[in-house]
């Protein structure tokens, strides 16, 4: 039995990660840490604090789920792993490439476990995605477009503040970025273009849209705003056929899904799943040992930040 600690009670860490701690085998949520006490008992855990650094000193806390705004993660992340905790943190996993290659290194000197919580990743839907272009089903892949609209934050949201690591690209781009490096076999593209737009001057990305380019001249047309309704798309292109993921194409969570291919590939349903708590036991296996558990590696995570670092330096030589 692990026991787990969570920095922050926010939305995603009471709809979604406390309810996958209860759910999951070998979990246990000893306690919450937050500011508004409140909301921590809301998520029933066995101990609230109202200071992150207590929590950390908890000798009973064995896993520190990191849900505080995007700028505070690494400094957290950082302090979680020199208590000696394992940690799993919200994706972005940092704010830049180099945040990320810090708390790898953090994790490494400490010998504790650090993962970015990609929840979507332990989807079946999703793990299948990479298992097949891995294979060739669809031949080399060649093109990729994928686009995530997300509601519009609510007045007072930190994703509307650029200075907390809000905005569209960390938000709801991250996804739709992932996926297409996924689908090019984790290789680092360039940027070729990219434009974004505002809800007011200096104030984080409300959209961003951009052209990655991989090294045998494959393309990936990403976009993502956060401005209204939802919508989720994917397909890659191959030389021998498509996959498309049937919106909503990323966060599909306890619905049922379908992955369909063109080039007589499979067409495959998925019921429905709870990747959160699939994550959850995938993290407590691999703290118990379990060499073989599913993680997302953290190269991989570092990847996503180099690229996500690329589309902010290419939108600032535009803007220049």
């Amino acid at each position: 039995m692990a026991n787990w600690g969570f920095l922050g009670a926010g939305s995603i860490a009471a709809s979604s990660l406390a309810p996958a701690v209860h759910a999951a085998e070998r979990a246990r949520l000893h306690a919450v840490a937050a500011t508004d006490p409140g909301r921590a008992r809301a998520l029933d855990p066995a101990r609230v604090y109202t200071d992150y650094g207590e929590l950390l000193d908890d000798p009973a806390v064995d896993i520190v789920y990191v849900a505080l705004h995007n700028s505070a993660h690494r400094p957290w992340v950082e302090r979680a792993l020199r208590a000696g905790k394992h940690v799993l943190c919200e994706k972005p996993l940092g704010l830049t490439a180099a945040e990320v290659a810090a708390m790898t290194a953090t994790a490494r000197a400490t010998g504790r476990l650090l993962v970015e919580a990609a929840w979507n990743r332990w989807h079946p839907r999703t793990r299948d995605l990479e298992d097949l272009v891995t294979r060739g089903a669809i031949g080399t892949v060649h093109t990729v477009t994928a686009r995530f609209d997300g509601l519009a934050p609510a007045p007072g949201n930190y994703r509307l503040d650029a200075a907390l690591g809000g905005g569209a690209l960390y938000d709801v781009g991250y996804y739709a970025v992932s996926a297409a490096l996924a689908a090019f076999g984790w290789r680092t593209p360039k940027v070729v273009r990219a434009e974004q737009d505002h809800w007011r001057p200096g104030s984080a990305d409300s959209a961003t849209r951009f052209l990655l380019e991989f090294p045998d001249r494959g393309t990936a047309e990403i976009g993502c705003s956060l401005v209204g309704g939802m919508s989720e798309t994917f397909t890659t292109t191959g030389t021998d056929g498509s996959i498309t993921l049937t919106p909503p194409a990323f966060c599909a969570g306890s619905a049922p899904s379908t992955l369909t291919t063109t080039g007589g590939g499979p067409h495959r349903h998925y019921p429905s799943q709870n990747p959160y708590r699939l994550m959850v036991e995938s993290v407590d296996s691999a703290v118990h040992g379990d060499t073989a558990a599913h993680l997302v590696p953290l190269a991989q995570s570092l990847l996503i930040a180099n690229t996500l670092d690329a589309v902010r330096s290419r939108l600032a030589r535009t803007d220049g």
